[in-house]
């Protein structure tokens, strides 16, 4: 019964060299064509666009790109993007609006992956919106009344949802975390350290206090995976201080966490409230992802067979971490 559950699990591991370990060496970005950030000021639009490692087509036709396929209306009239050859454009609108709308259409010359994260920002106000094929168009209601900043930050708490959900290798580090936490105890102690630390590093990082470059940010958390995987393969190493491991490395994933909110900015009339709705979400995305896993692992362990599978899938997660460590010292 082993051998038969082993050979599936062996053919995995080769996917993960061949087809994981290129598909989230730039995990952070959501595998994001680009951020985009766009402030509304009365009749202008300020649309600027960062592009992510994961933009593989010409940057220097980028300008051009954006100002062809990206439409802007205002009250439901046509905003006029400027002619420079730069990613910032100004669309000028006729006047100041209530509504504008915006349609990003690049997925039909960069293919359906092509996906922006946009924050919308205006005076007391703030939005969050994820581009892509199937999500093509965002709709931004401006109040003339200015937003209480609670209010105007919620957005950011989807973005931090999105944040952790397509952020395969912090998802990796749980999963190594976990895979040989011991008892319910034990692993409440491994999420609540891990928890406090990253929550602690993503706002100093996030607000300005403290910077580390991000090739070595990437690099670390890389190895964080394969060093928790490889301690799960010798039980010699005590899980009950497990939670230590889950800490230290935590503060490097804040870190990583903060990389989306530099690339995008703070809104500075809401940004304590932003960054706050901001750690939540990624709370929230982690919290269902170790609802979803704990019950299988749960089972797992009460079976003969657990320690062998553990250490087949410590063994893999292992592996895709020193990948991803080794590919990021190489593009760093």
């Amino acid at each position: 019964m082993i051998e038969r559950l082993l050979r599936p699990l062996g053919l995995w591991l080769w996917l993960c060299s061949a087809v994981v370990i290129p598909s989230v060496v730039h995990a952070h970005a959501g595998d994001a064509t680009g951020f985009a950030s766009v402030a509304v000021s009365d009749a202008s639009i300020r649309y600027t666009f960062t592009p992510t490692a994961s933009f593989s087509a010409d940057q220097s036709s980028l300008p051009v790109l954006l100002r062809a396929h990206l439409k802007v209306n205002g009250d439901g009239k046509p905003c006029i993007p400027d002619q420079t050859n730069e990613l910032v454009i100004v669309f000028q609108c006729v006047s100041a609006n209530q509504q504008i709308i915006i349609e990003d259409h690049l997925d039909q010359v960069l293919g359906a992956t092509h996906h922006v994260i946009a924050l919308f920002t205006w005076n007391g106000g703030s939005q969050s919106h994820s581009f892509s094929a199937t999500t093509p168009k965002a709709v931004v209601q401006l109040s003339s009344a200015a937003l209480q900043a609670p209010s105007s930050a919620a957005s950011f708490f989807p973005l931090g949802v999105e944040h952790i959900a397509t952020g395969y290798d912090h998802l990796l580090f749980l999963l190594a975390l976990i895979l040989c936490g011991g008892n319910l105890k034990s692993l409440i102690k491994i999420i609540t350290a891990f928890t406090l630390a990253h929550s602690m590093t993503l706002g100093a990082a996030a607000l300005g206090l403290v910077s580390l470059p991000s090739a070595l940010v990437e690099a670390v958390i890389a190895l964080s995976i394969a060093y928790v995987a490889f301690e799960n393969l010798f039980p010699r190493f005590a899980i009950s201080r497990r939670w230590t491991i889950s800490f230290l490395f935590g503060l490097v994933h804040g870190f990583g966490f903060s990389s989306v909110l530099q690339e995008i900015g703070l809104p500075k009339d809401s940004l304590v409230w932003a960054l706050l709705n901001f750690n939540l979400g990624v709370e929230a995305g982690q919290l269902v992802a170790v609802v979803i896993a704990l019950p299988a692992l749960l089972w797992l362990n009460k079976q003969d067979y657990a320690q062998r599978v553990i250490q087949v899938l410590s063994a893999m997660v292992m592996l895709v971490g020193l990948g991803l460590f080794i590919e990021r010292l190489i593009i760093a």
